[in-house]
């Protein structure tokens, strides 16, 4: 048995047997110079076992290996190793070739995108989402969710590991790096948004940076790899998204990250380990078997899990195709595949890559000020309106005076809590929400802390919230708007209102405020040296050579004065 100790120390399995027997005696196989990262990897391991006694396994030689009829799959999963005539040959061939199926076109894009295709607006846009992911995943790491998901994880080892971040002491095999990495980033719901609805980043960064540690130094992984991977796996995201019109509201069944978020990480990782169409394909339809997660668990510890369980489900398929295991060619075209997700849903074959646009460069996401549910944020923006009226010359709020607090918003079922009960469920209240910008001037992390949400002036303010859904105020976070009215006991009314908020893709932050969200989430984990090294590095991040430069910074030990304070 032919072992590769690299996949096999991931947990995932062993390469097939030769059997000499059956090996057609002729047939040879070759591997090229220039090799991904992965595939170089497994070339190193795999020459461990078939060079002769003494070869330099270090430098690129021909690996002779005759090939067994009864493991054909191997051209598939070990395409490198054919003769690059041979190579050019059938990418000519498949090139000519009409697509069949809308599956079919999406493996052409994720496996023929390359760095040139990126624009410079996709770029930065995508160097903003990297930054603010990475500072809501340190902050997640002081949660009560990530602390359960960290220690249910410790049961799982590997030869190879990947870091959690911000904990220079624990290391996972990069799938459940990946899965804990997630659940810190989507632990306060304070990551980022797109349109249609999802958190695009935090299913697909924690893939790459747990992939980028685990990979062998050499070669390396450039700035450029990574953000050319990150946004193969948003835009996968999007474009199944707007294969329907369902996507386009806020969800009432599925939780979107568990869904498009699970393929984005199959799509992104299979980038980045450089698998081939047909393995990119497969990557897919075994992704789609792992998605979906429903909406009854928002406002729970569960909900955090989605994003988790989306980055690690995507790189166990991405792993699972490259050892050739198959799944429905036409997973993305049936409404039994990934039609089952999403109602009218109506897919089309994907442009060809030379003529590909970048969603992303089209359509910016949403920065989140305070980390509660993306709707709540016009609530808050109306309801600062409003106190301005109420409270002038630092005086207090005059809840006695006040008789009724009239919410003008979307009919949202899952953020409509009256009187929430937990961190979580304060993060998806309106009504919490609204009073709690009332009460105090502003929304911040501590604002959802267990002994602020049950306050006694909260409780009572709460009681007097009515909800009013009017019929133009649509479930979309393209569209809704919020207002808010305050009668007072005497009768005075004060109104304020928000159709856009300040982090809003209509309204973005500026780089200066992005880049203070993410001191303040980071600074908890790590030094201010590494913490603005961070900063820089991420800005500059398609002029990195080495994502090395990057992931060490992930696990470097945090100064004494930080460790003193989380004891």
């Amino acid at each position: 048995m032919a072992r590769f100790p690299w996949l096999d120390s991931l947990g995932i399995a062993n390469i097939g047997q030769v059997d000499k027997s059956v090996a057609s005696p002729g047939l040879q196989i070759h591997s090229p110079c220039h090799l991904c990262p992965l595939r170089a990897a497994l070339r190193l391991e795999f020459a461990q076992f078939t060079a002769p006694p003494g070869t330099n396994t270090l430098k690129p030689q021909p690996t002779l290996l005759p090939l067994p009829l009864t493991s054909i799959f191997i051209l598939s999963t070990f395409a490198w190793l054919t003769p690059r005539s041979f190579h050019k040959q059938l990418s000519t061939v498949l090139t000519l070739l009409p697509l069949k199926s809308v599956t079919e076109s999406f493996a052409k894009v994720i496996h023929g995108l390359k760095v040139g295709h990126l624009t410079d607006r996709v770029i930065q846009r995508s160097k903003r989402m990297i930054l603010d992911t990475l500072g809501v995943g340190f902050l997640g790491t002081s949660t009560e969710v990530f602390h359960k998901a960290r220690e249910y994880s410790k049961i799982y080892s590997s030869n190879v590991s990947s870091t959690v971040w911000g904990q220079p002491d624990f290391r996972l095999p990069p799938t459940y790096a990946a899965f804990v990495n997630g659940v810190a980033i989507h632990s306060m719901d304070f990551d980022d948004t797109w349109y249609p609805a999802t958190h695009p980043s935090g299913a697909v960064l924690p893939v790459l940076m747990a992939l980028s540690e685990a990979l062998p130094p050499s070669p390396k992984c450039s700035g450029l790899d990574l953000l050319l991977a990150f946004n193969v796996g948003i835009e996968v995201q999007g474009r199944l998204m707007h294969f329907s019109k369902e996507a386009k509201d806020i969800p009432k069944r599925f939780h979107p990250p568990s869904v498009v978020g699970t393929l984005g990480s199959a799509a992104s990782a299979s980038k980045f380990l450089g698998l081939s169409m047909t393995e990119c394909r497969e990557a897919l339809a075994i992704a789609v078997s792992h998605a979906g997660a429903p909406m009854a668990n928002a406002a729970t510890q569960t909900k955090p899990l989605h994003v988790g369980n989306a980055a690690r489900h995507g790189l166990e398929a991405a792993f699972l195709a490259m050892l050739g295991l198959q799944g429905n060619k036409q997973v993305l075209d049936m409404e039994s595949g990934f039609g089952a997700f999403y109602a009218n849903y109506a897919p089309q074959i994907l442009p060809d890559v030379d003529s590909h646009t970048w969603l992303l460069d089209q359509q910016d996401v949403a920065f989140k000020l305070f980390p509660a549910h993306l709707a709540t944020h016009w609530v808050a923006d109306a309801a600062a309106s409003v106190r301005k009226q109420l409270v002038r010359d630092r005086a207090l709020l005059p809840t006695d005076h006040m008789e009724r607090i009239v919410l003008r918003i979307p009919d949202v079922q899952y953020v409509n809590r009256p009187f929430p009960d937990s961190e979580h469920e304060a993060r998806h209240s309106f009504q919490y929400v609204a009073c709690a910008m009332l009460l105090d001037g502003a929304i911040t992390v501590p604002s959802f802390h267990q002994h602020q949400v049950n306050r006694p002036q909260v409780r009572e303010l709460l009681g007097k919230v009515e909800l009013e859904h009017p019929r133009d105020n649509l479930p979309n976070f393209n569209t809704l708007y919020c207002e808010i009215s305050v009668v007072l006991k005497d009768g005075a009314i004060f109104t304020g209102s928000s159709d856009t908020f300040y982090g809003h893709w209509r309204k973005p932050l500026s780089q200066k405020d992005l880049q203070e969200k993410f001191r303040a989430n980071a600074c908890g984990m790590l030094s201010h040296h590494n913490v603005e090294r961070l900063i820089e590095i991420v800005e500059n991040l398609e002029d990195l050579e080495d994502c090395s430069v990057l992931t060490s910074l992930l696990k470097e030990p945090s100064p004494p004065e930080i460790v003193s304070k989380s004891l």
